[in-house]
């Protein structure tokens, strides 16, 4: 299904989102640019897609000499996002979110961007990049969730009948954007998020103040989890706006 809207994934993002996906990028890049900064840091983007999150990361990063991979199951999205990150110091990986070929806290990063809501176990996926991630790294994940209120029925009618056929219309291809409403659907709100991440390992919480808290909260929803290491127990902080 994904590898059959890769060619038009670019445009059909920018479109249905009116461009404000570039936006969030940016925000959720910048909230980690103290890690970006650093020179000797390794960051990976979970489910990159077409390596629009990976080429935010890489540019807020500038300069610095650290290390940027993005990885992602599905070819066609991969042979979409390599001529876009050829010359920016980005490695790109097809591999599978939930068993990833990466070796035990590699990453002082871990991002994910509009990808995580399409696995198909969140448990799964959260203890595969708390494996992969640093004793003190950081995680975000920007994603979907839907809005309540008066807005919120806006909100469904565009997503549920008028951006399925938008969809359809540009890429050609129905199923898909019949799933996305489906899948945004059944993806858990902020609190149950917290949940599921309690049930993946052990927790710590707290709010943070991310994009939903600068007005985008009818579209998206964002987590930022810090690991730490104590001499007797491993633990998350995770902080969910919405």
């Amino acid at each position: 299904m994904f590898a059959d809207v890769a060619p038009r994934y670019d445009l059909l993002n920018h479109v249905l989102s009116c461009n404000v996906d570039r936006v969030w990028w940016w925000r959720a890049a910048r909230t980690f640019s103290h890690v970006l900064r650093q020179p000797d840091a390794r960051i990976l983007d979970l489910c990159c897609g077409t390596g629009d999150m990976t080429l935010a990361l890489r540019k807020r990063a500038g300069k610095t000499a650290n290390q940027i991979a993005g990885a992602d199951f599905v070819h066609a999205m991969l042979t979409r996002a390599q001529p876009k990150t050829a010359d920016k110091n980005i490695a790109l990986m097809e591999a599978d979110a939930l068993r990833l070929p990466l070796l035990n806290e590699a990453f002082d990063l871990v991002t994910s961007a509009f990808g995580f809501r399409n696995l198909a176990n969140y448990d799964a996926g959260l203890r595969e990049i708390y494996r992969v991630l640093k004793a003190g790294g950081e995680v975000g994940i920007l994603d979907f969730s839907e809005p309540t209120g008066i807005l919120g029925k806006v909100y469904r009618v565009y997503f549920k009948h008028v951006l399925p056929r938008i969809g359809s219309l540009i890429s050609g291809i129905r199923g898909p954007y019949s799933y996305l409403p489906d899948s945004v659907e059944r993806f858990p709100v902020p609190e149950e998020m917290k949940k599921t991440s309690l049930a993946a390992s052990p927790v710590r919480m707290s709010r943070w103040p991310g994009t939903a808290d600068r007005g985008l909260n009818s579209v998206n929803s964002s987590a930022r989890l810090t690991r730490s290491r104590s001499a007797k127990t491993d633990h998350l902080l995770m902080s969910s706006s919405g």
